[in-house]
């Protein structure tokens, strides 16, 4: 039940954020789909709540109470960036917006990898913090290792993030031949 649920709660995420984008740029209803994006955090509340009640039934903790708080710890971390980024895009694409900016190359490239690192930390501080409330919550030190594995690929995430981060930053992609560098100050890059 948890992992249809989990799959439930992943395609409700895309299906309100594609209805939420439609609503606002395609249909011309931007409030009504600003409403749409703002139920998102209801799936990852009933995610939660579930997984929670499946311990409480006597369900034995599995992968899948894990899955579920990697995912919970996702939405925090990473789910406002990923509407904004689409929402950006979006309003590019079909109501006439400006492109948003994108880092590639040089250090703001760093600076991004290192920002998308903040927000993994997070991600899995928070999924670390819930698989431990439900260790705790089973109390039963061999019935919860399934819940400690999930915390080990949560810290496991954050140390690959921080692996791409630092080839950034130790090795930075430049930009091709002719293109401005993004590094430059602004007055060397006008013509």
């Amino acid at each position: 039940m948890l992992v249809g649920l989990i799959i439930a709660c992943e395609v409700g995420f895309w299906v309100l954020l594609a209805g939420g984008l439609a609503l606002r740029y395609l249909a011309g209803m931007p409030r009504l789909g600003a409403a749409l994006l703002l139920c998102e955090p209801l799936l990852e509340l009933v995610l939660l709540v579930a997984s929670f009640v499946d311990l409480k039934n006597g369900g034995e903790p599995s992968w899948r109470h894990g899955v579920a708080a990697l995912y919970i710890g996702y939405t925090v971390g990473y789910g406002h960036y990923t509407v904004k980024w689409l929402d950006g895009h979006a309003a590019h694409r079909f109501a006439g917006g400006p492109k948003p900016p994108g880092s590639k190359y040089g250090k703001a490239r760093a600076v991004h990898e290192w920002k998308l690192w903040t927000r993994t930390l997070a991600a899995a501080a928070v999924a670390y913090g819930l698989l431990q409330a439900g260790i705790w919550y089973v109390g039963d030190a061999a019935g919860t290792a399934q819940l400690q594995a999930g915390q080990g690929v949560a810290l496991k995430v954050v140390g690959i993030q921080a692996l791409i981060a630092a080839t950034y930053t130790i090795w930075p992609r430049k930009a091709p031949a002719g293109a401005a560098d993004p590094d430059a100050p602004l007055a060397e890059t006008k013509r």
